[in-house]
């Protein structure tokens, strides 16, 4: 191993601690930021080396691609709200995924060329190609799910028309199976044919489709859990391209994305009592002879006002905030920590009830209250919320639906099972929300017709401001 080599490597091993670093960085709030910042330099470091010792592509074209990412990037960062940032990271999820898939591709072009020139020379195919090639094949397969369903992920996160609720066609189970065989009949094929790469381009094609119809019965509910796994997909996607590159580090990266993904995965299943399975080939939606609005509702709902709430405050002593999706669409994020600051100017006990799967993404609401500075004691799990939540005084509800939906405790329900948080314990549970719509889970919640429960209604951020104002006079 000459010089040049052993320093690459060299460099190459740096930046691999450094992701390692990072990857423990972002375990706790406290060194996220750290964290994210030696993960950045160890990828710095890598494209550096990488762009060092490669010659095939000439520096104008990285140039002009750094240039055009960069102002992408700039503007999207600029741009897209708190609340669209589940959104983005299934896009980034997504063109990982693509990424992969083009450049197994070109690179399987030259893999095939070279093939092709050894046939006709009359001589034998190396092993090492086959083992190329069957990376190769992986990185299209997985890249391609990735891609197609990641953007199916978004679509349902924007809440476009179309894939606004999860639906089951005729033979949906069976469909896919078959194109899995389909998928696996390709990849054979591929190897079969190392000379040839319309093969990985029909698989790349039958790869897409299934991507769209694995992920499209997926109700919204469970977009937290694709989001996680469609990042592991992408990793590991990453991770078959740097054995077709023959690259090390991006071998180490994939795989700790892809690893990381996993154990995101089984979290956020943890975290709704459901099986990854169950997830991936079930569809979450109203049972039959389940209740409907009008009769969770009719005739229960109290409605309040600022005034009232603020009364109630003035003699809590212990209060516990719940944020959800509603809160991060609200903007609601300082406000509330205003009101907390308050509450505790008052001798009063102020807790948030963060539940793993609240808001579009895992960690969606961990981000928006760190955003507006509320300390991390305060971010309890539901475990440890509701074991004194029935000491509670106040449960203030911002937002959050399916996380406090006490038909989780009905083994009928769509949500049977899935751990919530215990607002209905409470003394008083008062829910912020704009209106009695459905959450993702597209069911009614009994939460909101409960006698010890007062609705507020209105836009999250606005019905705080009204409530400090309250409270002030």
């Amino acid at each position: 191993m000459d010089t040049r080599t052993t320093i690459i490597a060299l460099a190459y091993l740096v930046s691999a601690v450094l992701f390692i670093l990072g990857l423990k960085g972002l375990t706790h709030p406290r060194t996220a930021v750290r964290g994210n910042l030696i993960g950045a330099l160890g990828m710095l470091l890598a494209v550096v080396v990488t762009l060092v010792s490669q010659q095939i592509v000439g520096y104008w074209l990285i140039g002009v691609g750094l240039v055009i990412g960069t102002v992408v990037g700039a503007v999207l960062a600029i741009r897209i709200q708190m609340t669209a940032m589940p959104q983005m990271v299934a896009l980034f999820n997504g063109f990982g995924g693509a990424a992969s898939v083009l450049v197994a591709w070109s690179e399987l072009i030259v893999l095939a060329g070279h093939v092709r020139e050894l046939s006709a020379k009359e001589l034998p195919v190396p092993g090492d190609v086959y083992g190329t090639l069957v990376s190769g094949l992986l990185a299209g397969l997985i890249g391609a799910v990735t891609f197609w369903g990641s953007l199916v992920a978004f679509a349902k996160l924007q809440e476009y028309k179309a894939f606004r609720k999860p639906y089951e066609y005729p033979f949906m189970k069976l469909g896919n199976v078959a194109l899995g065989l389909l998928v696996v009949l390709l990849v054979v094929l591929g190897v079969m044919c190392p000379g040839s790469v319309w093969p990985y381009v029909l698989l790349v094609l039958v790869a897409s489709v299934l991507g769209v119809t694995l992920v499209n019965p997926i109700g919204g509910a469970d977009m937290p859990v694709v989001i996680a796994l469609l990042n592991s997909y992408s990793g590991l996607a990453a991770a078959a391209t740097g054995f077709v590159l023959d690259n090390s580090v991006l071998i180490i990266a994939g795989s700790l994305v892809g690893a990381s993904g996993v154990i995101l995965t089984q979290i956020m299943c943890k975290a709704m009592n459901r099986s990854l399975a169950h997830v991936l080939f079930g569809v979450l939606a109203p049972t039959d002879g389940s209740a409907t609005a009008d009769e969770v509702y009719g005739g229960k709902v109290k409605a309040t006002s600022a005034e009232e709430v603020a009364m109630l405050f003035e003699s809590a002593r212990r209060v516990v905030i719940v944020p959800g999706y509603g809160l991060a669409v609200a903007q609601a994020q300082h406000t509330v920590r205003d009101l907390a600051k308050l509450l505790e100017s008052r001798g009063c006990a102020v807790e948030f009830a963060i539940h793993p799967v609240a808001g579009r993404m895992p960690g969606h609401m961990n981000v928006l209250l760190a955003e507006a500075e509320v300390p991390y004691d305060q971010l309890k799990e539901p475990d440890e919320i509701n074991a004194a939540m029935g000491q509670t005084d106040v449960a203030l509800v911002i937002g959050a639906n399916d996380v406090v939906n006490p038909e989780a405790r009905n083994p009928k329900s769509a949500i049977a099972g899935m751990p919530i948080i215990d607002c209905d314990k409470a003394r008083t549970c008062v829910v912020v929300k704009r209106s009695l719509s459905p959450g993702f889970a597209g069911i009614p919640n009994p939460l909101f017709a409960l006698d010890n429960t007062l609705m507020f209604f209105g836009d999250g951020r606005k019905a705080m401001l009204d409530l400090l104002a309250a409270m002030k006079e």
